[in-house]
């Protein structure tokens, strides 16, 4: 079994990337889920996903940015991301992580890259996704997307959280008075027991109760997850409640049970996929291989699964 430890090293050796590459199985798994490095393939893999009755969401790949230059180029690719959709006519909005543009340097820089983009995806009529990470910058993500909802309409930015953190019920209650178009997934960062619910059951049981509470609230939400028994328990609930197809969204990530995607839209369900993609995809890709090295084979079986 690769141990969490030796992922993590492997992840900051960037320099192996052009090494791994040439194995068949490790291009055959980056290439089934990253779109490429850059937006044109990223666009392509969007167009294709919207020919099968699926949206999307760009994910420029990268993160903990440490230098004001590196968040001004974030910056900079969101725009055109931006004016890319618009010139093509994909399908697609854009998910953002704070700490691409400098949440670890200063929250104030944070803010203010990230208003520039959710300013221009305004302005063209798009939405901005702001992603969730670890739990050590949970509360100062929350407290950026505040400020930009406070300036900007509910279609305008939405944020994600987290079914396996304790407070995820508290914040969303919270976020819904706002209100806000949230994405709910699980969580896949590797947490400490004293912020998150060790056991999947106790994760699940959370994401039933928050999806509950979520599509009760008559916001248009995200439903993230490629678990078939969130998805059954979120159908049930919408059945039961009266909740049309159209009032909510599952979400999934790129290459991942591709079948199930094209099943819920062939459903009649809106389903939107999350497209990775950019030069820094090794780390990346390795990172959430060490945040749980189950990951590992939960790809490869998705592999065999379509």
């Amino acid at each position: 079994m690769v141990t969490r430890s030796a992922l993590i090293y492997l992840s900051r050796q960037e320099g192996l990337k052009e090494f791994a590459t040439k194995f068949g199985l490790f291009k055959r798994l980056t290439t089934r889920f990253i779109a490429g490095e850059t937006i044109d393939e990223a666009a392509l893999a969007i167009r294709d996903l919207n020919a099968h009755g699926c949206t999307a969401s760009f994910d420029h790949l990268n993160e903990s940015v440490d230098s004001i230059d590196e968040t001004e180029a974030e910056v900079r690719e969101y725009l055109d991301v931006l004016a890319r959709i618009e010139e093509t006519g994909i399908d697609s909005n854009v998910s953002i992580k704070l700490t691409q543009f400098g949440l670890e340097i200063d929250p104030e820089l944070a803010y203010q890259n990230a208003r520039r983009i959710v300013e221009d995806a305004a302005r063209r009529g798009n939405f901005v996704r702001v992603d969730m990470e670890g739990s050590n910058v949970t509360q100062a993500t929350i407290d950026v997307f505040k400020r930009l909802r406070a300036e900007f309409g509910l279609d305008d930015v939405g944020i994600v959280i987290q079914s396996y953190l304790f407070r995820t019920m508290d914040d969303a209650r919270d976020l819904l008075k706002i209100p806000a178009r949230i994405r709910l997934c699980k969580g896949a960062y590797n947490e400490p027991p004293e912020v998150a619910y060790p056991a999947k059951k106790d994760v699940d049981d959370n994401y039933v109760r928050v999806m509950q509470e979520l599509l009760a609230s008559g916001v248009y939400h995200g439903i993230a997850t490629h678990d078939p028994k969130m998805i059954d328990a979120t159908i049930e609930f919408a059945q039961r409640e009266g909740i049309a197809k159209e009032a909510f969204e599952f979400q999934m990530l790129y290459g991942i049970r591709r079948d199930l995607q094209t099943q819920l839209a062939r459903d009649g369900y809106r389903m939107r996929v999350y497209v990775p993609y950019g030069k820094h995809w090794y780390p990346y890709f390795m990172r959430r291989l060490a945040e749980r090295p189950a990951n590992i084979w939960f790809v490869l079986r998705n592999m065999l699964k379509g």
